[in-house]
């Protein structure tokens, strides 16, 4: 696949607009993808910054095309960030931060991966393949309990109980184990643009699940204190409600949803750059549809 031709970045002029505040600066792009945001800060910066880039699917790491000597790529989960610098002596050096928490073009086209809920496909739905824990073992094995709160939590489902019901009432005769598999189980009547969202939305709280996306974009975000210099940014891109929320009520300093890490509220104080939440035109998502659900936040470490 030519990665170029089918990788358009979400937000492009913007993310960089805001990311950017040294063009001599330590920059990271926590989800490198396909690397079209990280080819873009490249762009932007002088010859004495740096980037250093992550990715936890190890087929963004061979799918990579840069050659600058600015520019290092890593095998990891960004929750791992605050490690690797802290061995690098790095630790408080960022300039800014980059993250993308949507897919990359290529994991929902490659119809093994099991992301997609529009073609027969296999469930897996794993971002890291190393990982043993895939949609399968989500349906098949979880309680109804635990179905019902991602379901509700991941998913927004106001009838997440209904919704689990069924699901075990069908496991019970057979295992499920393609994305057909788990459509058939549900009859949504009404328009298809109704049907579309609430499969969104299922497989959007099972891949939430498999690959632990919340509890690890909150132990990211307790980490950007360490991370930072003073002034650094992060700049997060969210495709969901249950993100942003998370993103928006970390940088108004709201953070009794969240996990309480040591007692430490008291030490994380950033502002939002931006009050109102940046989505992406008209224009740009004629052009990349994929953009649509986009949203754009941007934190500054004051303290």
């Amino acid at each position: 696949m030519d990665s170029k031709k089918y990788h358009i970045p979400v937000l492009l002029k913007e993310t960089i607009k805001y990311l950017i505040t040294d063009i001599n600066g330590i920059y990271i792009d926590a989800t490198f993808g396909l690397g079209g945001h990280s080819s873009a800060i490249l762009n932007k910066l002088s010859k004495n910054a740096t980037l250093i880039a992550f990715d936890q699917d190890k087929k963004s790491i061979e799918k990579n095309l840069i050659k600058d000597k600015r520019f290092y790529l890593f095998h990891n989960n960004f929750v791992y960030i605050k490690k690797f610098l802290s061995n690098n002596k790095l630790l408080g050096k960022i300039s800014g931060i980059l993250v993308d928490l949507g897919l990359s073009y290529f994991q929902i086209k490659d119809y093994k991966r099991g992301f997609s809920n529009q073609i027969h496909c296999t469930l897996d739905m794993r971002m890291n393949q190393e990982s043993c824990y895939s949609a399968q073992n989500v349906i098949n094995d979880l309680s109804e309990d635990k179905l019902i709160y991602i379901l509700r939590e991941y998913g927004d489902f106001k009838n997440a109980k209904k919704i689990a019901k069924k699901i075990l009432q069908y496991r019970n005769r057979k295992k499920i184990l393609t994305s057909s598999d788990l459509k058939n189980i549900f009859f949504i009547s009404g328009s298809f643009k109704r049907r579309k969202n609430f499969f969104s939305r299922l497989f959007q709280s099972i891949r939430i699940e498999v690959n632990d996306e919340i509890n690890l974009l909150k132990k990211f975000l307790f980490q950007l204190n360490e991370i930072l210099m003073l002034g650094g940014r992060i700049v997060i891109l969210s495709y969901h409600s249950v993100e942003d929320r998370l993103i928006k009520n970390f940088l108004k300093k709201r953070l009794s949803s969240m996990i309480n890490y040591n007692n430490n509220y008291d030490l994380f104080s950033f502002k939002m750059i931006n009050k109102k939440v940046i989505k992406p035109t008209i224009k740009e998502i004629n052009k990349n549809p994929r953009s649509r659900s986009a949203k754009l936040r941007i934190g500054e470490k004051i303290l």
